[in-house]
């Protein structure tokens, strides 16, 4: 557990009442004049003890299996995220949070198995994850999965600053694709940049070369959302 910082314990020893506890508790004590719900999407430990996880209000008290089945069965975007996992970046865990918020349609992880989940929050229980042992790999990977299902291949579009990307202002992102970010501080391999269908960077005036690779792909669904989203 991360302890908390000196504001924090600031804050605590205060009592201050403009702290909020995420969730709800136990169904009993919030809904005391209500039935316990009944259904297969509820977790019975969830109702028994609250629910404080990260999730949006209509899935308290929901098991993780439901969960991702509304998602799925709400239709998830058209949109994949890839991530290689050369560094155990820390990043690797906002990207797939990020992925989550924004209903990718699955997430896929090149390179070693064990990544870093520090920052998922545990969303990574609510996507479809992949695993890729090298980015040929990958990429042979999702050719043969369209393939199998009669489709084209996803359109393959790297993340990173170098010679020959187009800004991501004016880049018009297919309905079908695949973001492939890299990890912070080198970016993509070349081989990744290579095998990439376009390559694209986020236009930026001040000094520093690159965003955080978190940020960055934050901005790079959120555009793919803008030009192809279902926002109501």
């Amino acid at each position: 557990m991360i302890p908390p910082s000196d504001f924090t314990q600031r804050v605590l020893a205060a009592g201050d009442p403009g702290l909020r506890e995420v969730g709800v508790g136990p169904w009993e004590e919030e809904h005391p004049d209500e039935p316990r719900p009944e259904g297969e999407q509820f977790d019975a430990q969830l109702l028994d003890e609250g629910d404080r996880r990260n999730v949006m209000d209509k899935y308290r008290y929901w098991t993780v299996e439901a969960i991702k089945s509304d998602l799925d069965r709400q239709g998830r975007y058209g949109f994949e995220v890839a991530i290689e996992n050369w560094t155990h970046d820390f990043n690797i865990g906002s990207i797939v949070r990020t992925a989550n918020a924004f209903t990718a349609h699955a997430v896929h992880i090149i390179g070693p198995k064990k990544w870093n989940r520090k920052g998922s929050l545990m969303t990574e229980l609510y996507q479809h994850v992949y695993n890729h042992a090298s980015i040929e790999e990958f990429v042979d990977n999702v050719t043969e999965q369209a393939q199998r299902e009669g489709k084209p291949r996803p359109r393959i579009i790297a993340l990173d600053i170098v010679p020959g990307a187009v800004p991501i202002e004016t880049y018009d992102f297919p309905t079908n694709c695949i973001m492939i970010f890299g990890a912070e501080g080198p970016g993509l391999t070349s081989k990744a940049l290579e095998l990439a269908d376009d390559v694209v960077y986020i236009s930026q005036t001040g000094s520093v070369r690159s965003l955080n690779a978190g940020a960055a792909a934050a901005v790079a669904m959120h555009t793919w959302v803008m030009q192809h989203g279902n926002i109501k």
